[in-house]
């Protein structure tokens, strides 16, 4: 049965209108289409953001792998004769969470490193009894002429987010993720490790993080709530020297108020990585306990 026009809400017959008017000439070629898009983009049918997001993802068909690659020479490999503890300052001062893990060189890769199947790993068991190799996945490879968007159909197809793109000799040209492709669609997308938004705290659980020791203290005291000084030294891994009165060795402990650091990672000149573990409830949980009493 049909509506009744009268029964039409004003504001509603002007979109429908709206709408019509964009249309009413059928769009022959994507060129065509696009002019229609953002007529309709104008007339604030769709929204700019719509808009943009619908423009990348037709530029995307047309696109190649080349076109978005990681160069060879940006790539951040890990050897496959690495230890697990030479690996680990590398994977934690990069930020990403894949690698490829190679032989000799860039053209020899083995497969895959996801920092999530090391880290957890390195928390729970003697480090230096860890073999990267058996935690490697398969790398994925593709032309550099592949498109985009049938890269992105296989990576969700697969549920993988990174590939090696290989040249026409067979050798590594470079690499590609999924973020490289969805970014043509949606803009730049920044993620916890660009710029300055890398993280110097991750949890773990509610009581349990992983902490850098570059952190700032004033940072630290911002996030939990504490009060450690930082008249002497600017970062956590300053103080946390200091409490143990040398350069302490993996594993070591030390305790400040309420707060167990255990060191993960550590050289001979520096502390690098640190377990945070809270001995008692933060301030915010004990404030939380006197509101609720």
């Amino acid at each position: 049965m049909s509506e009744d026009p009268s029964s039409i809400d004003p504001s509603d017959k002007t979109w429908i209108e709206k709408i019509a008017q964009t249309f009413c000439a059928e769009p022959k070629t994507r060129g065509d289409l696009l002019a229609v898009l953002r007529i309709a983009g104008q007339n604030e049918i769709i929204d700019s953001d719509v808009l943009a997001i619908i423009e990348g993802a037709m530029e995307v068909a047309e696109m190649q792998v080349r076109e978005v690659m990681i160069p060879r020479s940006q790539i951040v490999a890990v050897k496959a004769d690495s230890a697990a503890v030479e690996a680990l300052p590398q994977i934690i001062k990069s930020g990403h969470s894949r690698f490829p893990v190679i032989d000799e060189s860039l053209d020899e890769i083995k497969g895959i490193l996801l920092a999530k199947d090391l880290l957890p790993l390195a928390l729970e068991q003697e480090i230096n009894n860890i073999d990267i190799n058996k935690l490697l996945r398969p790398a994925t490879k593709v032309p550099e002429s592949k498109r985009l968007n049938v890269l992105l159909k296989e990576f969700r197809e697969q549920h993988s987010h990174m590939a090696i793109v290989i040249d026409e000799y067979g050798g590594v040209s470079g690499l590609v993720t999924i973020e490289d492709v969805l970014e043509e669609i949606v803009g730049e997308i920044e993620d916890e490790y660009d710029g300055e938004t890398d993280p110097f705290i991750k949890q773990l659980s509610n009581k349990d993080y992983i902490i850098k020791a570059l952190t700032p203290i004033e940072e630290f005291n911002a996030k939990f709530q504490a009060e450690l000084s930082d008249e002497e030294f600017d970062t956590i891994g300053g103080l946390i020297m200091q409490n143990f009165g040398h350069v302490p060795h993996r594993n070591e402990v030390t305790t400040i108020e309420d707060f167990q650091f255990k060191v993960l990672i550590s050289d001979k000149r520096r502390i690098h990585l640190l377990r945070l573990i809270l001995r008692n409830k933060s301030h915010a949980e004990q404030q939380a306990d006197q509101i609720a009493g």
